[in-house]
């Protein structure tokens, strides 16, 4: 489901990075033509400016010239002509139109051709005789000078004019760009947004289908939960019920048959004894029959004690800690109060508790002293054993490959099966506590739904 979603988003933010990159690199590349005509456009202007104003200042020179009385500033004159002309003609040279067309170049061919034309004019009137220069300065500006000069000022104009019109048919031309690419980019924002959808669609169906299998495995694996559950209630069930046939068979049958044969030794004793024959190996066999017994009794009590049945849950730990504690050395001590009797279940399954809860002391605690305490609440029943051992770390329990845990799986086993809860408090040095709280039926209880 992570990847679905991460492989949606990454196809999301890379359909609006492309996105964002082609707007940028439309927006970048019409801008920078924009710039390059305006300022094409600017120089261009700027530059037939230039040629117009010295066009002017030479005609102006040359009419200086003509009303100047003194014929030594004649030369002068003529020199600040050839600037202007110089200035205007490198002008042209470094004209660029706006848009380069053939119109375009014939018009600047003409304007060069007036410019030279204009130029030889006014050197002309220059050379002639200065001395009728007061004269006839009029005339000449009127007939010779003004005519080529409006010439140079029209061609001027009219290349002027066609800058301006493609100046602006090339701001119209990028106007209309900008819009065909506004609507490209709506249109690319538009595929984003519904590739975006698409996307976030598909990946929702996956991810729900996901959630729906992961839900069904979910479901199968809380049945097989359930299932394995009560197969561990019907085997611990089953155990119990085993444990009981076979106390109750060592009991009753080899019990008995152990008792009697007791009973025909001492016969035998007693009739051996009345001839006045050794009865030394009789009481000898007599005494192993009678271990033997006091062996099956015992086996049969820790299998199912009786008085589990009998007298109930505390007079049935009693007894199994004052034996647990004579055999291993431990000082044990059971702290009660007043534990009426419980459903059969519920007994056997504690009573089995506590007896794997000492197993694990004996085996692993090095402890010296254990406290069992019974605790009847409102309506549930409350166990715990804490001894003074060695402690451990609870993680390292369920460590794969460690066989400590065994014992508390079982435990764990036998309070899920009850519905209860477990609690398991320990450290290296500290000891360790296991508490265990389990719902608490009354046998009467249990009687009257039954």
């Amino acid at each position: 489901m992570r990847a679905a979603v991460f492989a949606g988003f990454g196809l999301v933010a890379g359909i609006w990075l492309f996105a964002g990159y082609y707007f940028s690199g439309r927006m970048a590349e019409l801008e920078e033509r924009s710039t390059a005509i305006n300022a094409r456009y600017t120089r261009a202007q700027d530059l037939l400016t230039t040629v117009r104003g010295q066009v002017l200042m030479g005609s102006i020179y040359v009419r200086d010239a003509l009303l100047d009385p003194n014929p030594a500033t004649a030369d002068e004159y003529r020199r600040q002509l050839e600037e202007s002309y110089r200035t205007a003609d490198e002008a042209l040279q470094g004209y660029v139109p706006v848009v380069d067309v053939p119109g375009e170049r014939l018009r600047i061919a003409r304007l060069r051709r007036e410019i030279d034309e204009f130029r030889k004019t006014l050197l002309e009137v220059l050379s002639t005789d200065p001395g009728a220069w007061q004269v006839e300065a009029r005339q000449l500006l009127r007939r010779r000078i003004m005519p080529k000069r409006e010439g140079v000022m029209h061609i001027s104009e009219e290349v002027q004019a066609l800058n301006r019109s493609a100046f602006v048919q090339q701001q119209l031309d990028i106007a209309t760009l900008y819009r065909a690419t506004q609507r490209r980019v709506w249109q690319t924002v538009g595929l984003a947004l519904a590739a975006s959808i698409a996307i976030a669609l598909v990946a929702t169906m996956y991810a729900s289908r996901l959630e729906q299998r992961l839900q069904r495995q979910r479901l199968r694996d809380a049945e097989t939960t359930r299932d394995l559950q009560r197969l561990s209630s019907q085997l611990l069930t089953a155990q119990e019920e085993e444990r009981r046939s076979i106390a109750r068979e060592l009991h009753d049958e080899v019990g008995q048959v152990l008792t009697a044969i007791k009973v025909e030794l001492a016969v035998a004793e007693r009739a051996v004894g009345a001839a006045g024959g050794d009865t030394v190996a009789l009481r000898n066999v007599r005494g192993i029959a009678d271990g033997a017994l006091h062996t099956v009794r015992d086996l049969s009590r820790l299998l199912h004690p009786a008085m589990l049945d009998d007298l109930g849950l505390a007079p049935a730990i009693d007894w199994y800690l004052k034996g647990f504690g004579r055999r291993h050395g431990l000082k044990i001590e059971l702290l009660q109060d007043s534990v009426q009797r419980l459903t059969a279940e519920t007994e056997a399954a504690v009573y089995r508790i506590v007896q794997e809860a000492l197993t694990n002391v004996a085996k692993h605690a090095q402890a010296t002293t254990v406290r069992v305490f019974l605790q009847r609440l409102t309506n549930t029943l409350l166990v715990t054993i804490e001894d003074d051992g060695i402690g451990f770390r609870p993680e390292e329990v369920s460590e794969p490959g460690t066989t400590r845990g065994i014992g508390l799986v079982g435990i764990r086993e036998r309070v899920m099966q009850l519905r209860g809860d477990l609690r398991l408090e320990s450290a290296p040095g500290k000891g360790t506590r296991l508490t265990v709280e389990v719902p608490a039926r009354a046998r009467e209880e249990e009687a009257v739904t039954g």
